[in-house]
């Protein structure tokens, strides 16, 4: 018997919407390190693996992309690392994944953007310069295209260069295909775009709605469902402003918590759907049952 997992496909309404969620594959980080979440210590942070029955020898995230079929349109949020395997050796699954749902990627109308770091946007293009969703407009905001295409913000830092050589690849080459968004847009329709920066320059969240039912698709709002829920205030190694990285996210777990609105993470664990609510001046994360509707 072939030792592999079943397809990473995960298909549930929202409203009249069918969403479906593809894996790109898991994230493997290596051993927690201290300051990965800034200011959290290899010690807490291995303790909070540990108290939560997870390895602490091996960070794993997942990447977690969501197919909406609006009725109209096919979309799909972000494209995961392509072939690219800087993101690790298990990643780049998201075509053999499209395909196992039954969908070609051809079909797809729109590509939307959460942002352009490399586990989002490099499958966009293929190894032989062909666009993989060559039907698709890209959605994302202005500020981030400016931002991660500009050479001279990768300094003297070798993952900041190749992650703004990735973006140049992948998207420039798809620049007669993007349209910038704007905060509190309908970007198509049943999907609003929620400013969320921090992660990113412009780092954005999309809320779905669809005959009274909404999803939140919040992209790199969060990473990890225990110390993003746990230790909201700490900011990601990887933010471009952690500072603002913590606002965008306290702002936007608050609301998620007050109205109960269940969301979809892109780095949380299998199939990503859930909900949050305040604990304290923090949040727990309940994973939602895997179910036909929302």
């Amino acid at each position: 018997m072939q030792n592999t997992q079943a397809p990473g496909v995960y298909r549930f309404k929202v409203g009249a919407f069918e969403a479906t969620v593809i894996s790109d594959g898991p994230l493997i980080m290596g051993p927690p390190q201290a300051d990965v979440f800034v200011g959290l210590s290899k010690d807490d942070f291995i303790k909070a693996l540990d108290d939560n029955f997870l390895a602490s020898d091996s960070l794993a995230l997942e990447q977690n992309m969501l197919l909406l079929n609006t009725g109209d349109r096919l979309v799909l949020f972000d494209t995961g690392a392509g072939s690219s395997k800087m993101m690790g050796p298990h990643s780049g699954k998201l075509l053999a994944n499209l395909k196992a749902a039954g969908v070609e990627p051809q079909d797809v109308d729109a590509v939307i953007l959460t942002h352009p770091h490399g586990d989002h946007c490099w499958g966009l293009m293929s190894d032989g310069g062909e666009r993989n969703f060559p039907n698709a407009q890209i959605h994302m905001t202005q500020a981030d295209l400016e931002f991660w295409t500009d050479e001279a913000n990768g300094g003297n830092i070798d993952l900041m260069k190749a992650q703004i050589a990735g973006a140049r690849k992948h998207l420039l080459s798809n620049r007669d295909r993007i349209v910038f968004v704007k905060h509190g847009q309908e970007v198509v329709p049943g999907v609003q775009a929620i400013a969320t920066a921090g992660h990113t320059v412009g780092h954005t969240s999309y809320m779905i709605t669809s005959q009274g039912k909404s999803l939140c698709n919040v992209g790199d709002a969060a990473h990890h469902h225990i110390i993003s829920s746990q230790y909201p205030r700490l900011p990601f190694a990887y933010d471009t402003d952690g500072k603002q990285a913590i606002a965008s996210r306290l702002k936007l777990f608050d609301m998620l918590a007050a109205e109960k609105i269940p969301l979809l993470t892109y780095h949380f664990p299998w199939p990503g759907v859930g909900y949050l609510a305040k604990q304290g001046d923090a949040y727990r994360y309940f994973a939602s049952l895997m179910q036909t509707a929302l």
